[in-house]
C-alpha cells in the first residue's frame, strides 16, 4: 500500500499544495532533506478553524486542525519530491500554537500531528519534535507546523 493509500485508508485526504500568502515557496528540498514552509490548518483555501486555544478553539478542535497543517505540509513535500513514498523518514516536526493566556498543553496539540506521522510511516514517523505557544499566527490560525524529512 503506498503511503498516499494509507492517509485515505485513514480516512483523510491529500489536498492540493496551499498557497503561499507571502514570498516564499512551500517546501525547498536541500540534498536529502525537504523543508517545508510553516502550514496553517486551511482546506479549499479557507481555514478550518481560527482563535486561540483553548478559550476560542477546543483542544480537540486544535488537535484536528494540527492534523490539517502535516496533510497539507506532506502535500508540498509531495510537489517537491514527487511520491511520498520517497521519504526515508520524519526527521523534525515543529509545531505552533495560538495559546490563550494560560494554556501549557501544547504538546497535546502537537500529539495531533504526530500521531497522525505515525500512523502514516510507522516507525519512519518517529520524529524529534518542538510545541510552543504563540501569542498570534498568520491570519488568526490556532496552529502553523512546519516539517523536515529524510528522503532518498
Amino acid at each position: 500500500m503506498t503511503r498516499k493509500q494509507k492517509i485515505n485508508r485513514l480516512g483523510f485526504e491529500l489536498p492540493g499544495v496551499a498557497e503561499p500568502i507571502g514570498s516564499y515557496v512551500p517546501a525547498l528540498r536541500t540534498g536529502n532533506l525537504v523543508f517545508t514552509a510553516g502550514q496553517i490548518p486551511t482546506r479549499d483555501g479557507k481555514l478550518i478553524a481560527a482563535g486561540k486555544v483553548p478559550t476560542d478553539v477546543s483542544l480537540q478542535e486544535a488537535q484536528a486542525a494540527a492534523r490539517q497543517c502535516v496533510l497539507n505540509a506532506l502535500a508540498a513535500v509531495e510537489a517537491e519530491i514527487g511520491s511520498l513514498d520517497d521519504i526515508v523518514r520524519i526527521v523534525r516536526l515543529n509545531v505552533f500554537v495560538n495559546s490563550a493566556p494560560g494554556f501549557t498543553d501544547q504538546a497535546k496539540v502537537a500529539n495531533g500531528a504526530s500521531d497522525l506521522l505515525l500512523d502514516i510511516f510507522s516507525e519512519a514517523g518517529r520524529h524529534t519534535r518542538c510545541a510552543v505557544g504563540a501569542a498570534e499566527l498568520p491570519l488568526g490560525a490556532p496552529v502553523e507546523l512546519d516539517l523536515i524529512v529524510q528522503i532518498r
